[in-house]
């Protein structure tokens, strides 16, 4: 009977913590700490590639922190989505204040929803694992943006256009080439980008760059946001249709009030910032940034 219970005890609490391996936990108070306890902040990778917004990240991809993105990402520990998530939204928030305080946010407080736009997993990879790990935790983000006050939205509009390698083992000029031209925006997926709150590209891991950087490019293409050097209100380009892809719009809330409409130019994109990213970690190098 006692196994019978301790068995039964495993499927309804954590075996382990994510990040060390200490029972009857998904986070132990030390991981935890690991992974959002510091102030985050900016984050650059070198080389640096083109087109890469601002990021920010929650922590550096290292001991406990690795481990709990790969315990979430290739071992399906979902439970960690909750703490993932708590972190990333610590990350989007330094990268609003820091807007904010440089005048690119239109105001000093967020009262359009950020809409954030996870990086998509190639389909193979969201087939092996049974799950998107990016989107989940983004999903997760949102939930603490809106409980801590912040409007928030998931706003799955990414697809990859075409297969890409594996991207362990390469560097980042070959991470660059082989995801060039990967990514785009879903028909409609431009409209419902086309409000007045910010555009957050979110990931869970930023090692070189690339994957941010044709984000990026995919979103600056659709005409959603102007370019990052710059450009005037009168610049910004949105799609004109009216369709809306319901499937891009993430949990229920999205589903309960649907897309927001555009401004009465149309575009509803004036005054907008231009798109920042946010990630979970960043390889420490990324941090060199911050130093004096």
């Amino acid at each position: 009977m006692r196994g019978w219970w301790r068995d039964l005890g495993d499927l309804v609490l954590p075996a382990e913590c994510g990040g060390c391996g200490r029972a009857r936990t998904v986070l132990c108070p030390r991981c935890r700490t690991a992974l959002g306890g510091g102030a985050p902040c900016r984050v650059r990778p070198d080389p640096e590639p083109p087109g890469l917004p601002v990021v920010h990240a929650a922590a550096r991809y290292a001991d406990e922190v690795r481990a709990v993105l790969l315990a979430h990402k290739e071992r399906g520990a979902l439970a960690l989505a909750g703490p993932l998530g708590t972190a990333l939204a610590g990350a989007v928030r330094a990268g609003l204040r820091e807007a904010c305080a440089g005048g690119g946010v239109r105001s000093a407080g967020v009262r359009e929803p950020v809409l954030l736009v996870p990086v998509p997993s190639a389909r193979r990879a969201v087939r092996a694992r049974g799950h998107d790990p990016a989107r989940r935790i983004a999903l997760a983000a949102a939930g603490e943006l809106r409980r801590t006050g912040t409007p928030a939205r998931v706003c799955a509009v990414l697809r990859q256009r075409h297969a890409v390698a594996d991207q362990a083992g390469l560097g980042a000029r070959q991470r660059r080439e082989n995801l060039a031209g990967a990514l785009a925006v879903v028909p409609g997926g431009a409209r419902l980008l086309g409000g007045r709150g910010p555009v957050v590209l979110v990931d869970d891991l930023m090692t070189t760059g690339a994957s941010l950087a044709e984000a990026a490019r995919a979103v600056r293409e659709a005409g959603a946001v102007p370019d990052e050097r710059g450009a005037g209100a009168d610049t910004y380009r949105t799609a004109r249709t009216a369709v809306y892809s319901s499937a891009a719009w993430e949990g229920r809330e999205e589903r309960r009030n649907g897309p927001r409409k555009a401004g009465p130019d149309g575009g509803g994109g004036v005054g907008r910032d231009v798109i920042r990213a946010a990630v979970v970690a960043a390889s420490p190098d990324a941090f060199e940034i911050n130093r004096n």
